[in-house]
């Protein structure tokens, strides 16, 4: 399988994807949900509705597909040691500070 495509947010393994990702798109290994907020860059445990988007209602499950419009894929990569998520942009550098200051 190719090192190219979008990795599991489930099992870490390349799913085969890339390019738009569909509420039917799901991992050829563990058959996890594709667009669904676990698999969302926007996804954030620490967050009220564990969401870093300002959603109006809670997903309840935060692992099958939905139809949120602020969904866009996690970028992640195999790395020595595991996975790793790009995280460090500049947009992101910058929403990190100002929410430092956020009230």
């Amino acid at each position: 399988m190719s090192n190219e495509g979008l990795i599991c947010w489930n099992c870490s393994k390349n799913t085969g994807l890339s390019g738009r990702i569909s509420r039917a798109d799901s991992c050829e290994s563990c058959l996890a949900d594709m667009r669904c907020c676990r698999g969302c860059r926007h996804f954030d445990p620490n967050r009220r509705f564990q969401c870093k988007e300002s959603i109006e209602t809670n997903i309840p499950n935060k692992e099958k597909s939905n139809f949120c419009d602020f969904f866009q894929v996690r970028i992640a990569f195999k790395k020595a040691g595991g996975v790793s998520y790009q995280d460090d942009t500049k947009d992101n550098r910058k929403k990190n500070f100002d929410d430092l200051f956020e009230d």
